[in-house]
């Protein structure tokens, strides 16, 4: 049988877990694989190519995790199984420029903002403004979708508006761009079909050991968002002030919360006609108790 594939994404726990050996402790034999950093963070998001587009594509982590209305979908059309064990949450916002005029939510009517396309900050951007207009004057941009790429053309003056989360989040908190409104979101993870439900099992008992530690000392072991950044940003970097990011959340992501998030999507009309798959959860979601 083949190694256990991981790829860490914008998140401290699988580093953590590497670096104290806890993946060798559960007996996981495993290839450790960074893409985010060595692509000059390319790695999945692209302009109009976003999180769903890369699950179509097959991507090489054997456990993977994308926000969790597109890992709904998507596993609704079988790409990929949703891991109903667990899912995270990741802190995320929308920011603009110290000078910008905008100061509310309200403020963002009309406003270009730059989101994924098809990824946690396009749906949650969208939940959180359209508590304050209508959903003609939410005004996306998709073509600076990519993560990396958005932060970056906001911290230049180029972009009056973009959603962040994670590490890029903080690091625009740190540079003093302003938090016009908190989007946090849920994300979930997806298996391949071929995993092995062990491996599964020894990952997230790791990922479980890695959670607490970050829990008990964030601040030893946020220096890890460097090894993700790209390293233009290195020396703007201040992690010493960064938050512990993405949660890993040992629960049931539940058939509610999958058909509620399924729904919404189907009323907003993110996904073209005929792309949204079955809706089943019990066709869609695979369960191997990790604890």
């Amino acid at each position: 049988m083949s190694k256990f594939t991981i790829e860490p994404h914008f998140r401290l726990q699988e580093w953590v877990a590497e670096e104290k050996g806890y993946f060798r402790a559960e007996g996981l034999d495993y290839d450790f694989r960074e893409l985010i950093r060595s692509t000059e963070g390319q790695h999945h998001n692209k302009a109009n190519q976003g999180a769903f587009q890369s699950i179509e594509k097959g991507r090489e982590a054997d456990v993977s995790c994308a926000c969790h209305w597109t890992v709904n979908v998507a596993a609704s059309n079988g790409h990929a199984k949703l891991y109903a064990d667990v899912y995270s949450v990741a802190p995320s916002g929308i920011f603009v420029p110290v000078d910008s005029p905008v100061r509310t939510p309200a403020d963002l009517a009309g406003i270009p903002i730059s989101v994924g396309f098809q990824s946690g900050s396009h749906y949650s951007t969208i939940q959180a403004l359209e508590q304050y207009m209508p959903a003609a004057e939410i005004n996306l941009t998709f073509e600076d979708g990519m993560l990396f790429h958005r932060m970056e053309l906001l911290i230049e003056g180029k972009s009056p508006a973009a959603a962040l989360f994670n590490g890029p989040y903080y690091l625009a908190e740190q540079l003093g761009f302003r938090k016009v409104i908190d989007t946090t979101f849920m994300i979930a993870a997806m298996i391949k079909d071929t995993v092995d439900p062990e491996d599964v099992r020894r990952y997230f008992r790791a990922l479980r050991r890695a959670q607490r530690d970050i829990d008990l000392r964030p601040e030893l072991y946020t220096h890890y968002y460097k090894n993700e950044f790209p390293d233009r940003f290195h020396d703007v970097m201040d992690t010493r002030r960064w938050g512990p990011g993405e949660r890993i959340v040992f629960e049931t992501y539940s058939k509610e919360a999958f058909e509620q998030s399924f729904g919404w999507i189907a009323e907003h009309k993110i996904f073209a006609e005929g792309r949204m798959g079955s809706g089943d959860y019990d066709r869609s979601t695979v369960s191997f108790i990790a604890g």
